[in-house]
């Protein structure tokens, strides 16, 4: 595409501080850097969310991960952890439109990142987690 920056980014025409490439993915530094080592993989091939994904790709993407991240934990003797995201729609806070797969280091609970979990547990009962559950299940293909 050519109006995606990480598309760009993947062409060398805007520039990234790399941390690994092959010929599936490209892991750069976030910009942001929500945390020091903060790094985005991105598939090569244009696809704006999981969603868009098929079986084989995400394999390859994800199979990478893991390689990426202990790479980045290894780098700072001061990582204790890591969040792995995949923000996928605005309304889950993708901003740019091809998928990509945050990799936070975390250093300690006040290293200016979080998450947060609303707890709705007392919000449903067995029978409406189940109705949930058979929704999903109905939809899921092999």
């Amino acid at each position: 595409m050519t109006d995606c920056i990480f598309c760009k980014i993947i062409a060398g025409d805007i520039p990234s501080v790399k941390v690994y490439e092959d010929d599936t993915v490209l892991a750069f530094l976030d910009i942001s850097q929500a945390t020091p080592g903060h790094t985005l993989v991105v598939p090569k091939k244009h696809v704006a969310d999981i969603f868009a994904y098929d079986a084989d790709l995400a394999a390859a993407v994800f199979s990478r991960i893991p390689k990426i991240a202990q790479a980045i934990k290894a780098s700072d003797p001061k990582i204790k952890g890591m969040n792995i995201l995949n923000n996928n729609g605005e309304v889950a806070y993708q901003s740019v439109f091809h998928s990509h797969i945050h990799l936070i280091p975390r250093y300690s609970d006040a290293d200016d990142f979080n998450i947060h979990f609303g707890d709705h547990t007392d919000q449903y009962n067995s029978e409406q987690l189940q109705a949930i559950a058979d929704n999903i299940k109905k939809q899921v293909q092999n």
